[in-house]
């Protein structure tokens, strides 16, 4: 698949990828690939397809490509775009489902392939697994370190406040898939836990920490600024009824002593020049802490990542850029600038999900921007 600067590349197989055969690629009608901080990544391919025929006129054998042990379920598969200087690995992930849709007419017969990211292989088994003498970060790790054969890179941030259990007081257990357990633990401070392909192909960043909201924001977002327009659609929502506040109380498990647990702002590196626990604290939900068997520091530190996970909520933006005249692949769960839209809405944003639709000759990138309020706290945006 090429056209107006974009070439794609397409590697699978059963066990080391390889570039497809060009009967895959010339069937190639279009690719769909959506990432997102929270969620697991998916892609989905579709490819014309056609009936090979055997033995003479009227009698067709199987389409092709649907016995093609490269679109076989469980393959891994490796999706590559070149647009600019640097190729970029949109995916790196597992078929899980064909699907084939017949056509009446010569010509019009599909088979979409549709999978989902590499953390789809720590979601397969569930298991019981004590792990004595171990914080979080020596957990993440050690369960990370079980599909180094996937080129997993660790970026694991420590939380502000942890502790190492020691085994007469407390073990910590897993119950479920190690991908559940990564988040569970991930959500105890307002963490996210992905994986993202790349840098190169056959590498992807293992990442368990906070939402990124630092660093280079990636390239301006443009409406309504004539030739420097990139954005064909935009959505704002402001809801403030979603900040969360927590108070209550907590029996310190190693002192017994009972120390009050009280959240009125966020820790977010703030995006927005008027927060709505700012503007609007009234509106805000209030909601009793009610965990238990935590030192107070840990139950403060869960308490603050309810405040802050709900703050992603408060301004959402969606939207649908032309990748063309954009120029650039944006981004999930980096910094983007939005500029063109007014004072309210213009400024710096968490890009919270995204998805990439390509076809012959088109490219096109839907996504989900958010922060905490409106106002912008940036003199200008990186274009």
């Amino acid at each position: 698949m090429s056209g107006a600067g974009i070439r794609f590349t397409l590697l699978t197989g059963a066990n080391t990828p390889v570039p497809a055969p060009p009967s895959l690629i010339d069937a190639l009608e279009s690719v769909e690939v959506s990432h997102s901080d929270a969620d697991r990544s998916g892609f989905q391919i579709q490819f014309r397809v056609g009936r090979v025929g055997q033995g003479g006129i009227g009698n067709q054998n199987d389409y092709a490509l649907l016995a093609s042990p490269s679109l076989a379920t469980n393959n891994r598969v490796i999706l590559v775009v070149h647009f600019g200087a640097f190729p970029k690995v949109l995916m790196d992930g597992v078929i899980t489902h064909q699907q084939l849709a017949p056509g009446m007419e010569p010509g019009t017969s599909t088979l979409t392939v549709t999978g989902e990211d590499l953390t789809l292989v720590m979601d397969q088994e569930n298991k019981q697994a004590e792990h004595p003498a171990q914080g979080e970060m020596v957990i993440v790790f050690k369960i990370l370190g079980r599909y180094s054969r996937f080129g997993l890179i660790p970026a694991v941030i420590p939380p502000k406040v942890f502790d190492v259990p020691v085994p007469t007081d407390r073990i910590p257990v897993q119950s479920g898939t190690d991908l559940a357990y990564l988040r569970e633990m991930a959500g105890r401070y307002g963490y996210v836990f992905y994986v993202k392909p790349g840098p190169a192909p056959f590498t992807n960043t293992a990442y368990w920490g906070p939402p990124i909201r630092f660093g280079t924001p990636q390239h301006a977002l443009t409406v309504g600024m004539g030739h420097f327009t990139n954005v064909d659609s935009i959505h704002f929502e402001n809801d403030s009824l979603q900040p969360t506040l927590v108070t209550g109380k907590v029996q310190d498990r190693k002192t017994n002593k009972v120390s009050p647990v009280k959240i009125f702002s966020t820790l977010r590196l703030p995006l927005a020049q008027k927060s709505v626990l700012t503007t609007q604290r009234k509106n805000a939900r209030k909601v009793p802490f009610r965990d238990s068997g935590l030192t107070t520091s840990q139950a403060r530190a869960r308490a603050q990542a309810m405040t802050d996970e709900s703050m992603d909520r408060v301004v959402t933006a969606t939207g649908e850029l032309d990748t063309i005249r954009y120029g650039h692949v944006l981004e999930a769960r980096k910094l983007v600038g939005l500029r063109g839209v007014g004072k309210s809405y213009d400024g710096l944003y968490y890009v919270k999900s995204v998805t990439h639709r390509l076809r012959p000759g088109a490219y096109t990138q839907s996504f989900v921007l958010t922060r905490e309020g409106t106002g912008t706290t940036v003199p200008g945006v990186f274009v």
